[in-house]
């Protein structure tokens, strides 16, 4: 028996979180993000100023240029995490098989559900009204038999739109489909293929899978069956969380090494914070740094001993900033992740670092995983 997937995805979510709270914002363009006269960018806008051009990842300064008249606003995660809570509730309610994969959108597998209901497209309907009636706010659905058909379709008909691709529908729908539209094929892959002759499904439908995996790597097996409408993938109500992060735009570029460590040493803080508030050890630090003129490179070290202390991370990322040119170069962007996370316990021994870190202060935001004796 074919799955029943919805995919969920609200409508310009940040934004229209901002419009809900202020009317006065209603129709008009509302970009959430940095402000215009920064180096911020677009995190989400409403669909009024999507109209001049404006997309999300966009520098707000360019946003401005394209719309004078929109109005920035400073990003209020707390106030998205709320309705974000209320919505996924919604969601709990029709099925235990909820996979979110931001605060504005999930899967759902709703084979089997709490309202006994066999028509997922009816399912998908009552869920959107119920979460207009309970928030205000409008979101567009897609239902199909996996995860792949039921992301691309539920991108057909935003905002406030459902769409549907049955089995019996799938292989003419993805024939005819532009090669952007495919989910996971991102723009720099689409202009590649363009160059090669695949714009559509069909063009993609006509390569063998050693041609695709000889221009595309393993890509190449992802696209082969992505385009036979094969994919095999459960949704997961409990997504393992595979690094956590921080990072930032300078106000402006630098080459000052002692301005760029204490910036690292800010976001080192912030992810030893993160690290510890899940109880979450890592076993990975890479640094990430991005040039003035837009380079981004990595380094990464692995360690024999899980870590989560901002001292142990800051000890990691030192030497990483040495094997860059940061400083020769002007630098742009900053970042740390944690990667291989585990979670070890919290009376494991641990290898202090050396040279040995200062007395516990402020500075430290979890306890010592040293034994007590």
């Amino acid at each position: 028996m074919a799955r029943k997937i919805i995919h969920i995805d609200m409508d310009a979510f940040y934004a229209s979180v901002e419009q809900l709270d202020n009317p006065e914002l209603i129709g008009k363009p509302v970009v959430v993000g940095g402000r215009p006269d920064s180096r911020g960018v677009v995190a989400a806008c409403s669909y009024e100023a999507r109209v001049f051009g404006i997309h999300s990842a966009m520098p707000c300064a360019r946003a401005f240029a394209r719309c004078p008249d929109a109005i920035f606003i400073v990003p209020r995660l707390g106030r998205y995490r709320e309705i974000s809570a209320r919505i996924m509730e919604i969601f709990r309610s029709y099925t235990e098989l909820v996979e979110p994969l931001s605060l504005d959108e999930a899967y759902l597998d709703v084979t089997d559900n709490s309202q006994g209901e066999p028509s997922a497209t009816a399912l998908a309907h009552r869920i959107c009204r119920q979460i207009h009636e309970e928030t205000g706010l409008t979101a567009s659905a897609g239902v199909s038999f996996n995860k792949f058909l039921a992301k691309v379709a539920s991108d057909l008909r935003k905002p406030n739109g459902i769409s549907v691709i049955t089995p019996e529908m799938a292989a003419d729908f993805l024939a005819g489909l532009p090669i952007a539209s495919f989910h996971g094929v991102g723009t720099v892959t689409a202009e590649k293929m363009a160059r090669i002759g695949i714009t559509r499904g069909a063009d993609l439908l006509s390569w063998s899978l050693p041609r695709l995996v000889e221009h595309f790597g393993k890509q190449g097996v992802f696209f082969y069956h992505i385009v036979r409408g094969h994919d095999q993938r459960i949704v997961q109500p409990q997504r393992i969380r595979k690094s956590i992060g921080a990072e930032t735009t300078l106000r402006r570029d630098t080459r000052d090494r002692t301005q760029i460590k204490q910036i690292l040493t800010h976001l080192a803080e912030r992810v030893s914070r993160s690290l510890c508030s899940r109880s979450t050890y890592c076993q990975t630090v890479t640094l990430k740094v991005r040039y003035a003129n837009f380079v981004t490179i990595t380094r990464s070290t692995t360690l024999a001993r899980p870590l989560n202390r901002v001292e142990d991370i800051i000890h990691c990322v030192l030497p990483l900033l040495a094997r860059t040119e940061a400083g020769q170069k002007k630098v742009r962007l900053l970042g740390i992740a944690a990667a291989k996370l585990t979670t070890a316990a919290a009376d494991r021994p641990r290898q202090l670092l050396l040279p040995f870190p200062a007395p516990s202060g402020a500075a430290d935001h979890c306890q010592s995983s040293r034994p007590s004796h």
